[in-house]
């Protein structure tokens, strides 16, 4: 049992994360406009790996091209909430690492809905990685960093909530058949934190 993080060293970790992701993804970004032809396959490993830059100015596989603004508010209210919860109590050591790597996802793809072409709110996201071999399951999707933080950290806070590992650290004990009141009476707060 591990134990619980003081609020400060959580937000220092969620910050940190975020800050990293954030880089990570802004300097493949540039790397990909300075250095790959616009909408031209260059491949990296055949069948699996290809660079195509694309800018998309709508959601993932492009749903939504017509209301980017739309994108651009979701994404600042998705930040926003994670920055309020990273103040309200996050303890958890995994929950400070997922929800610091979705928030650096986040404001990655924030960042161009901000500042690239064709302005303010309406901007469009650089994407630039292509794995064909996905295209068994999916619609083609043309991705980048931020958007591979975003997908696993959105499954790795779902895996957490099934889990039942609490926002301060603590587990969600199962219901065993007791009534509420004495399943609730007898469930401690006891921090299990890995």
């Amino acid at each position: 049992m591990t134990r619980p993080l003081r609020s400060a060293a959580a937000g220092a970790i969620i910050a940190i994360l975020a800050v990293l992701v954030l880089a990570a993804d802004q300097f493949t970004k540039f790397l990909a406009l300075e250095h790959l032809p616009l909408r031209q396959s260059v491949p990296v490993i055949d069948g699996v790996l290809e660079w195509y830059l694309t800018f998309n100015p709508g959601a993932a596989f492009s749903f939504g091209e017509g209301v980017t603004w739309v994108f651009t508010i979701v994404l600042a209210a998705a930040a926003t909430t994670i920055v309020v919860i990273a103040f309200r109590g996050v303890r958890s050591r995994l929950w400070a690492v997922a929800l610091g790597l979705l928030l650096g996802g986040i404001l990655g793809n924030l960042t161009d809905r901000l500042l690239r072409d064709p302005g303010a709110l309406q901007g469009h996201v650089v994407d630039f990685i292509n794995t064909p071999w996905m295209w068994l399951w999916f619609n083609p999707a043309i991705y980048n960093i931020a958007d591979i933080f975003i997908v696993s950290m959105m499954i790795s806070v779902a895996l957490l909530v099934l889990v039942g590992l609490r926002l301060d650290g603590t587990r969600e004990r199962r219901d065993d058949g007791r009534s509420g009141s004495d399943a609730e009476a007898t469930a401690t707060a006891e921090p299990e934190d890995r």
